[in-house]
């Protein structure tokens, strides 16, 4: 935890990753901004998902339009948020010379956009009106 705490601070204070290490070869920190940039894109795209559902699906169930509004609105707020942890993470271990962290997200991620997706198809074959 106390890990984490220290990762939020830095996601404010980039700078203070310098004093960690060495510098990395450039291309690998270009390389983590390009990866942070594609998971900052798919939390928009998860996010307006999430919308999409909610003010285009009016003859949808309540409950099913913001069930699967709000999986896919959280899903987009967690992929913006680990995306920034996981950009400091990879740079100080690059810095420090260490493995690349691991982690379970993606598969989380993808778990979780697979039951919106399953809902939608069942949405789908059952009809709006449930």
């Amino acid at each position: 935890m106390i890990e984490f705490a220290r990762n939020v601070r830095l996601w404010f204070a980039p700078q203070e990753i310098r004093e960690e290490g060495g510098t990395p070869d450039y291309r690998f920190s270009l390389a983590n901004e390009r990866t942070f940039l594609a998971w900052l894109r798919t939390a928009l795209a998860l996010i307006g998902g999430g919308f999409a559902v909610d003010q285009f699906l009016p003859d949808l169930r309540w409950a099913w339009r913001v069930g699967l509004a709000l999986a896919l609105l959280g899903a987009g707020v967690l992929c913006s948020l680990r995306a920034v942890n996981h950009w400091v993470r990879c740079e100080r271990a690059m810095r420090r010379g260490e493995d690349l962290p691991v982690s379970r997200f993606p598969a989380l991620l993808s778990l979780a956009v697979a039951v919106v997706a399953v809902a939608m198809v069942v949405v789908v074959l059952v009809g709006w009106e449930g």
